[in-house]
């Protein structure tokens, strides 16, 4: 659900972006610092990745909830993980990365052990959790950030075995298609039964190929929504079969419905902070500013 309070206010916010020439395959970084003196308070929606959180504030510290767990610090959001929230005070920072499932594969080791749930990243990392949070704490400035966690991102995606190709390739799949694709349709690609298929997918990126399906679909209705789209075209465009279809998709993968996702703070900074998942590509409005 939305926050009861008062809108969150995005102008108490820089962002920071990396170059293009510093992102890695499968995986987007982006850096946030809130400066505002009263409380943050904002609900996350679902996105197609995992995502790691490290909280680099000074002060009390970023707040995770999901389904009555609290996490402190830095965390590892595992694909859908439900209502999930994010509360802070004062001065805080925060770099946010997105692994793509099969990155996440390789970078976490566990990412089918994570779907559906919210971990602080030393119960996944170990003691390297904490010594790459202190690294990007005392880093001068947020390009330096990116790189330091590009080289310790870079190394982890070298140490393991990646998935198999043809559950990458289902993957890649699902998201060029923005979802609307047949998983008994994507086993003939690859050459493989519709069990195997769901087998191996699942046991390596957490989730079925029809549920990654249906996420990557509703995130794309959902930033068409947060574009200012009307919720019957959007319906349209995503593949669902009428309105009501994608009033029960939205409600199930972030609890609201599509007029709240249309005005969700979460989503208002995407085409800031994540162009490339955004289906409009805007200059960041007042009060947000791009650093590097």
């Amino acid at each position: 659900m939305l926050s009861t309070g008062a809108p969150f206010d995005w102008a108490s916010v820089d962002v920071a972006v990396p170059r293009p020439s510093g992102r890695l395959p499968g995986i987007s970084m982006a850096g946030f610092s809130h400066r505002a003196p009263a409380p943050a308070d904002i609900a996350m929606v679902a996105h197609p990745s995992v995502t790691l959180l490290f909280d680099l504030g000074e002060g009390e510290g970023i707040v995770y909830d999901t389904h009555g767990r609290h996490e402190r610090g830095s965390v590892v959001v595992g694909l859908v993980p439900g209502d999930l929230r994010a509360t802070g005070r004062g001065v805080d920072e925060c770099l946010q990365i997105r692994l793509d499932p099969v990155a996440a594969a390789a970078v976490l080791g566990a990412s089918a052990e994570l779907s559906g749930t919210m971990v602080s990243l030393e119960d996944v990392w170990g003691r390297d959790a904490g010594r790459a949070e202190d690294r990007l704490r005392a880093a001068a400035s947020w390009d330096e950030r990116f790189t330091i966690a590009g080289e310790i991102l870079g190394r982890r995606l070298g140490a393991r075995p990646p998935v198999d190709p043809e559950v990458a390739h289902v993957w890649r799949r699902t998201l060029t298609g923005r979802g609307r694709v047949r998983v008994d349709g994507l086993a003939d690609e690859v050459g493989w039964s519709r069990k195997r298929l769901w087998s191996r997918f699942r046991s390596q990126l957490g989730i079925t190929p029809k549920r990654a399906a249906r996420l990557v679909r509703f995130d794309h209705a959902a930033h068409l929504l947060a574009a200012g789209h009307a919720a019957a075209g959007v319906a349209t465009e995503s593949g669902y079969v009428d309105q009501s279809h994608l009033h029960r998709e939205v409600k199930a993968f972030a609890g609201l419905t599509p007029t709240a996702v249309a005005v969700a703070p979460w989503l208002a900074i995407d085409d800031v902070a994540w162009p490339a998942s955004s289906p409009t590509r805007s200059p960041a409005t007042a009060g947000e500013r791009i650093l590097r």
